[in-house]
């Protein structure tokens, strides 16, 4: 059975994109009936720019991960690859993360406006990202920290004990 691995992918992509549109989709709806129909006398414009905004905020993420879901075929429409695995982290799991957050915003701020103020995790941790990295970069090239003469010591003892030929004993009969 060739490529049961790329259509075991494919399944898994496509059940896990059923289950964040099924994500999206119930937030939507629970939302608007909530907020729209049972407190429709405090719904201002407010609401319909919140609604907009998480629907933004819903869309790029969710047609990015679908994008990289979308598996690959030859030109004899043989699979050869079903997609990218969507438990990995990296900007995977980012794009994950916005589509749980708005979704925890979204349904949130039916109880409080107050919730709205969650989003600024996101450009928190963009920024943490961003100062990591750039402080990796700065310090990784300017040589990083200084070692002091206690640690250079012991690594030089370390590095010349290990360089030393290991002798093995023998019994010779």
């Amino acid at each position: 059975m060739a490529n049961q691995g790329a259509k075991k992918r494919k399944e898994e992509n496509k059940k896990h994109m059923t289950n964040l549109r099924r994500l999206i989709i119930a937030s939507n709806i629970i939302y608007i009936l909530v907020r729209m129909l049972m407190f429709h006398s405090s719904f201002t414009w407010k609401h319909w720019v919140g609604l907009l905004v998480t629907s933004i905020a819903y869309g790029f993420p969710y047609k990015q991960l679908d994008s990289m879901a979308k598996p690959t075929y030859s030109d004899d429409g043989e699979l050869l690859d079903g997609g990218y695995d969507m438990t990995t982290g990296g900007i995977c799991g980012y794009l994950h993360d916005l589509i749980y957050i708005t979704s925890f915003v979204q349904i949130t701020s039916i109880l409080s406006g107050k919730f709205w103020w969650t989003y600024l995790v996101i450009p928190a941790f963009g920024a943490y990202k961003v100062t990591d990295l750039l402080k990796g970069s700065l310090l990784g090239g300017l040589g990083g920290e200084m070692e002091d003469e206690k640690s250079r010591k012991k690594r030089e003892k370390m590095e010349k004990k290990a360089s030393r030929s290991k002798i093995i004993k023998t019994r010779n009969r």
